[in-house]
């Protein structure tokens, strides 16, 4: 007699197909559809190679791929936010560098992802071996959630005689031979050699004066995806160990590689963001800076700066407030969206701000000052007065002698300059391809060409290059909202066999603010119900709503004294017109399925 619970009803939702102008890639050359899947679980994660929390869920995504090889199909959908992510190769580059193992779908004019009314990245839909929709997720943390639904789905079609095993249709590409593949950053060394973060094959590389000829390798199972680089006063290089979520650091005279910060486990809300520094998590560190007697930290995965204080041993949140934005003003007030590059010099810290596509600082009294850039949803390559100058996913920041700043201008394939005197930002250099740092070597700047796998050594011109003005604004389609009282609900139901976590107080928080901040004339703020009614202007034509939801939820099991809990997070930029037609409701779906 078979006593388990008859499964969950779900809704009938037929999922739509899987259409890109871009095709497939890790297919072998086959263009795939739905019916392709039809008998085994299939999981979409819509994703974009900028965005570290989409990073996150690839690693998140991995144990559940391996284990349930046979039976689940993960496909990835690439859905561009920058005007450089709808470029093919560019794709295929991001594809290897973060060793995707699984089919993925480039999909740059946004088709599949308006099919599946996707509003963030990240985003998971679950498809079950019907072909239907049965749960949606949005953020991070949903891994062991869809993991209990896997085996529903398994147990389910089984006894339904719906579920076929096999291979999946993954095909890897040929591995390809160079010295170096999609390096992160580099760094001068004593010696006149350089250090260089060979990110995707977990090793740092010590190259020769000339930057191409290999010195060593080093490295063999201590890091994972290696980025930032800097010289520490005791001759040793610190090295932001981005997906071991660790800061180590290397000695060359000896090859000792020292862990200096982090447990290894992903930081999360609620975590302790100070104290010793082997006991507290960090996210994503990315970049690298020994400034002001301490070594600073560029927090990507929580939009935050820390330091590691070697004299005590300690780490500290020191700059932002893990809310994703550009706001100046106080470095414990201050909004970061993934910091990925720092410079130090004697009175600033710079800093590139990569997903506001900005240039930032912070000064010797810890206030955050904004040089290039005027948000998430604005870029281009545009020179001319910072105010109105425009960048495209800046990755690194360097300090040049005089004062002024060259910035590895990412997704623009470029070197730029800002420089404080003039309040200019001018373009160095062309053709780089997705340079992540650069570093300076006399009177040359070597750039790391991250996507041409290679340091390449540029003179610094004394007049900048000029190029055409390009501007741009996100792809994405704004969503028609009325005047007056608009309802915001953020969706969550916890997964299966757990709850809410009720027993400090609320588990649910839930932040609201908007671009320009008059869009909003009530419901802005923090608070702890998924649902709230928010006032819109109707005088003020568009803009952006901020939405960051959080809820936590714990195995619901009252036998079990210490049950395992989960959070779940996710930020949301969402683009919005204001017309009489529009809707007076706006659901966001965190985890779980739509119903209102």
């Amino acid at each position: 007699m078979n006593d388990a619970p008859a499964p969950r009803r779900r809704a009938r939702v037929r999922a739509p197909e899987l259409i890109g102008r871009g095709g497939w890639i890790n297919t072998g050359g086959k263009d795939l559809t739905l019916a392709d899947f039809r008998g085994r679980t299939v999981i979409l994660d819509f994703w974009t190679f900028c965005c570290v929390n989409c990073l996150h869920v690839l690693d998140e995504l991995r144990e559940l791929e391996e284990k349930h090889r046979d039976t689940v199909v993960i496909i990835g959908v690439h859905s561009p936010k920058f005007v450089h992510e709808a470029d093919h190769r560019a794709v295929v580059d991001a594809v290897e560098r973060y060793q995707v193992h699984h089919p993925v779908l480039d999909d740059p004019e946004l088709a599949t992802w308006k099919q599946y009314a996707v509003r963030a990245w990240p985003t998971l839909v679950v498809i079950d071996p019907e072909g239907y929709v049965v749960a949606q997720h949005a953020g991070e943390g949903h891994a062991h959630a869809i993991a209990k639904l896997v085996e529903e789905l398994e147990a389910e079609h089984t006894d339904k005689g719906t579920l076929r095993r096999g291979d999946g249709p993954y095909v890897p590409p040929e591995p390809v031979a160079t010295d170096l593949r999609f390096p992160g950053k580099a760094v001068l060394l004593p010696s006149g050699n350089f250090l260089v973060s060979d990110s995707t094959r977990h090793q740092l590389v010590e190259l020769a004066a000339d930057g191409e000829s290999v010195v060593r390798r080093i490295g063999d199972g201590e890091f994972n995806e290696p980025q930032g680089l800097a010289l520490l006063p005791d001759g040793r290089v610190a090295v932001a160990d981005t997906v071991n979520h660790a800061i180590r650091a290397y000695d060359p005279g000896t090859g000792v590689i020292e862990l200096l910060a982090g447990t290894g486990k992903q930081w999360w809300q609620g975590s302790p963001d100070s104290g010793p520094a082997l006991e507290v998590s960090l996210s994503s560190p990315w970049d690298v800076a020994w400034w002001g007697g301490k070594l600073w930290i560029a927090m990507a995965g929580v939009h935050q700066l820390w330091t590691y204080d070697p004299a005590e041993g300690t780490v500290r949140a020191a700059a932002g407030t893990t809310n994703e934005g550009l706001v100046d003003g106080p470095a414990a007030e201050a909004w970061f969206a993934q910091p990925s590059g720092l410079a130090a010099t004697e009175e600033r810290l710079w800093i590139a701000d990569s997903e506001t596509s900005a240039v930032r600082w912070i000064d010797r009294d810890l206030v955050v000052h904004t040089a290039v850039g005027t948000g998430l949803f604005d870029f281009g390559h545009r020179d001319g007065e910072a105010g109105q100058a425009l960048l495209q996913h800046p990755l690194g920041v360097t300090a040049l002698p005089d004062g002024s700043v060259a910035v590895s201008d990412t997704y623009n394939h470029a070197l730029r300059r800002f420089d404080p005197a003039s309040g200019e930002v001018t373009t160095l250099a062309t053709d780089v391809r997705e340079p992540s740092g650069a570093v300076l070597a006399g009177d040359d700047i070597v750039v790391v060409e991250s996507a041409r796998h290679r340091l390449t050594r540029l003179r610094l011109p004394e007049e900048a290059v000029r190029v055409e003005a390009v501007a741009h604004r996100t792809r994405r389609a704004a969503t028609d909202v009325a005047p007056g009282t608009l309802r915001l609900d953020v969706v969550f139901q916890a997964p299966a066999g757990q709850k809410l976590d009720t027993r400090y107080g609320p588990s649910t928080r839930l932040l609201v603010s908007s671009t320009p901040p008059e869009l909003l004339r009530g419901g802005d703020g923090a608070g702890t119900d998924l649902s709230r009614e928010l006032e819109i202007d109707p005088m003020v034509g568009e803009g952006v709503l901020h939405v960051s939801a959080m809820a936590a939820s714990c195995d619901d099991d009252p036998a079990n004294e210490y049950p395992a809990c989960h959070v779940h997070q996710q930020d949301w930029g969402v683009p919005v017109r204001v017309t009489p037609g529009g809707a007076s409701r706006l659901p966001l779906v965190l985890a779980g399925m739509d119903e209102g």
